[in-house]
């Protein structure tokens, strides 16, 4: 049984001090050298346990270790200097989290594309787990249903092509965005209501609602099997 890595070995309060010391310095050329000999590596390390431990393996680029670095870059650009200890976070988990939500996010968009073209030979499938998180980012299933919606809004475009076929999953989104608004959630009332603000016929709807079902279920079981939902419905 291969031996838990600690995140001792690549991302220690010493990691967490130099980026400090980065963030507060207005020198960049004492920011290059202290992300160059103190925080590239730790990120680097944290990318790489997190994409094989969570088996992100659809990508769009040709190697994982292209995928690494442009994690490393993202968190140089964009996430590094949102760092705050006063917040009571820790630098390992605070960044950790961020990058795992990432690639859910990556992942999900790259996945929803290579099975368009069906194309799956070349992702590994058996990667050693090595990642320690201090606190998985689990959510409830009321803030993973906003981010289903959310996501769905932005893929309408792409998962249907008919004007009537977006209709109605912008009213059956529409739906669960102002869920808790509705004083009524039953099946037979939701489809009435879909049907008087489309006017579209049942069949139709039940085509577009199994569109927007399948894509509900990978999200889900995605998330259910890398533990990052919890059991509060809130």
């Amino acid at each position: 049984m291969a031996r838990k890595k600690s995140k001792a070995n690549y991302f220690t309060s010493e990691t967490e001090d130099y980026i400090k010391r980065y963030n507060v310095s207005i020198d960049s050329d004492y920011r290059a050298k202290i992300f160059t000999d103190h925080i590239y590596l730790p990120f680097y390390k944290l990318a790489e346990n997190i994409i094989h431990t969570f088996k992100f393996y659809y990508t769009d680029v040709e190697k994982i270790e292209d995928l690494k670095h442009e994690i490393v870059a993202v968190l140089l650009e964009e996430k590094i200097m949102k760092f705050d200890p006063d917040n009571g976070a820790k630098a390992y988990s605070y960044f950790g989290t961020i990058v795992k939500r990432w690639l859910i996010n990556y992942n999900n968009k790259n996945y929803k594309r290579l099975k368009q073209v069906g194309s799956f030979s070349d992702i590994e499938d058996s990667f050693e787990v090595t990642l320690d998180l201090d606190s998985p980012s689990a959510i409830s299933l009321s803030n993973f249903l906003d981010e289903w919606v959310g996501e769905m809004y932005e893929d309408l475009d792409d998962m249907f092509m008919k004007d009537s076929d977006k209709q109605i999953a912008d009213a059956v989104l529409t739906i669960f965005k102002t869920r808790h608004d509705l004083d009524l959630f039953k099946k037979k009332a939701l489809y009435i209501y879909i049907r008087e603000m489309t006017e579209c016929e049942t069949p139709h709807l039940t085509k577009v609602i199994s569109v927007l079902k399948e894509e509900w279920m990978r999200k889900y079981l995605f998330y259910y099997d890398q533990g990052l939902l919890n059991n509060n419905p809130l």
